[in-house]
Order: structure tokens, then sequence, then C-alpha cells
């Protein structure tokens, strides 16, 4: 991977994840001032332009994770990330949550445990990543009427948990940050700690 290309974690004051950011999208808050302090391995040293008064050169030491002043107004008590299917498919760890296989995302689709015809929603407690064969099988009906298993049950991720799933490479550093902020029994929590 191009190192140019390592997301960085952005948190605020307080240490609550906010987002991943480029190393330009980094440098800026540096440059307005935005920046509150930083932690992690340090990624990158960016040089600037030298000033044509002093003579010294501008020098930015980029870590793998900063904290910015001022709070995320989205994140409140009732905050639910938005769903699509990347980060689905990632909280289930592409697995279909039928037949328990690992699948590629373009083999896996969204399956609705409750149907849109029986009332179900499309929110994250309802939804599982399932394979195709799975999903054409159980078709508009509920695991137990298709006499299929559900291997886990579907649950709304944390905030913290969200920003996890939409990473692309995660340092071991920004997973220990993360995993800071992840529920106690947190399933990503679990998987992170079989992983290693």
């Amino acid at each position: 991977m191009d190192r140019l290309n390592q997301q960085i974690l952005r948190v605020d004051v307080s240490g609550m994840p906010l987002d991943w950011i480029t190393y330009r999208d980094a440098v800026r808050f540096y440059y307005l001032g935005e920046v509150a302090y930083s932690a992690g391995e340090p990624l990158f040293t960016i040089r600037g332009g030298v000033n044509a008064v002093s003579g010294r050169r501008s020098v930015i030491r980029l870590e793998s994770i900063i904290a910015t002043y001022g709070k995320n107004p989205r994140l409140g008590l009732e905050y639910v990330p938005p769903l699509n299917n990347l980060t689905l498919f990632r909280r289930d760890a592409f697995l279909c949550l039928y037949c328990g296989e690992h699948f590629k995302r373009r083999e896996l689709s969204r399956d609705h445990v409750v149907p849109f015809n029986q009332g179900g929603k499309d929110r994250w407690g309802n939804v599982v990543a399932a394979c195709k064969r799975c999903n054409n099988h159980k078709a508009g009906r509920t695991p137990e009427e298709a006499g299929m298993k559900l291997l886990a049950v579907p649950f709304v991720p944390t905030h913290a948990e969200y920003v996890y799933l939409q990473a692309r490479t995660v340092l071991a550093d920004q997973m220990e940050f993360l995993k800071a902020h992840f529920p106690r029994r947190s399933r990503l929590r679990a998987a992170d700690e079989r992983a290693q």
C-alpha cells in the first residue's frame, strides 16, 4: 500500500473517534490551528515552502491519530450510523450469517431478517450479510419460516465501531485507540482479539 494513502484517525479533544482523514486534511487542520494534540506512530513529515523573511522552512510531523477542537454534533445518545453494504459486510466479517462461509464483497447481499413484505425495516438491527444463494433460498420469509438458522444477532454499531468499519487499513495503535471505545462485549473487539 502507498504510505500516502494511509488514513489518519481524527478524534475530538476528549478522545472520541470522529472519522478518517487524509494527510492533506491533517495538514489543513494544523494550518488552521485546530489540532489540540496528536498521538500514535509517526507517519509523515511534510515539508512546506521557505519563508522569504526568516528563511525557515515549514515542517509538519503527522502521527496516526490527531485530536481536533470541537465535538461532532451528530454524536448523541440516539446516534445511528448510516447503513451501507460495505460496512454491513465488514460488520459481519464477510461471512454469510446463514451458511457461515466467507465470501468476497461482490458475492454477498443484504438480507432483511424480517422481510419487507412482513413489515421488516432497512435498519442495522434487521439486516445481515448473506450469500446470494442463501438470500434467494430464504426469499420473502423469516429464517424460521425458511428453516434457516441465523448464526449471529444483527447489531447497531456504535460510532467508534462504525469508524473502524469504514477504514481501509487500521494500524495497531489506531486499533488499540478505537477498541478502548468499543462496548465491552463488542463482536468487533472479540474478532480482533481472535485475529491476533
